[in-house]
């Protein structure tokens, strides 16, 4: 490992930390991104990750927040502007997708309830980005969840014609999540009615449980679309023209 030490503006340093073998490298404290990447070119590195050891960024606040649950070290990211009439966003990569949430890798069940709780506890007009474009099946999910939910009905129509255009649907709002994703429902009655729980977190793990059933109920699809993506990616070699 090499730290290669970059001084910019009157007394700031950057460092570029490379691995030497695989020839990645991790910036540290950029404060002059293109001196940065000026230095990356020729040095010949892959950046692979910018790391910071504290805030300038200028108007826009961060907030860092430990969302653990689908991995042990999770952080989420909340941004906002003073004086901004935009809304805040929160990138909230496998904690919280819309109308879902990432598995428990790591975590548990009541790791992953208090991160969501958490989150539940910002503006509701932050816009949610999130890490995957999952948002049409967690609505299927959330329908079978909640079959009379004109927000979980609305959201899913809606999110078939963004599928059919190719379109992102993301980002959504944390207001629109709390109507219609049942992974921040967990107190209301018909998710609760719907798993036979009632405490929030074991409402959640049951939630988890009936969400991978449903994953397995289409499972006859997957097989060729995971061998359809592995030949997209070079994982697998086309059989050869007889």
């Amino acid at each position: 490992m090499k730290v290669k030490v970059i001084p910019v503006l009157e007394d700031n340093y950057m460092y570029l930390v490379i691995e030497e073998i695989t020839r990645e490298a991790v910036a540290v404290d950029v404060a002059v991104p293109k001196r940065l990447l000026e230095i990356v070119g020729r040095e010949g590195v892959s950046l692979t990750a910018v790391l910071t050891t504290h805030h300038h960024f200028g108007a826009i606040h961060v907030r860092c927040l430990l969302t653990p649950g689908h991995t042990s070290g999770h952080m989420s990211y909340f941004l906002w502007e003073d004086d901004c009439p935009d809304p805040p966003a929160l990138f909230s990569g496998d904690a919280l997708s819309v109308a879902g949430c990432g598995s428990c890798l790591e975590g548990s069940a009541q790791q992953m309830y208090q991160s969501l709780a958490e989150l539940g506890t910002l503006p509701p007009e932050t816009k949610v980005f999130c890490g995957h474009e999952h948002t049409l099946s967690n609505l299927e999910f959330a329908q079978k969840v909640e079959p009379c939910n004109d927000h979980v009905r609305a959201k899913l129509s809606w999110a078939k014609k963004r599928d059919e255009d190719d379109v992102p649907t993301v980002p959504s709002t944390l207001g629109e999540e709390r109507l219609y994703n049942p992974f921040l429902r967990v107190a209301e009655e018909p998710v609760r009615k719907f798993t036979g729980k009632a405490v929030p977190a074991d409402v959640l793990e049951a939630l988890y449980k009936e969400r991978a059933r449903f994953e397995q109920a289409g499972e006859p699809r997957q097989p060729q679309a995971r061998a359809l993506l592995a030949l997209q990616w070079g994982l697998l070699s086309a059989a050869p023209h007889e």
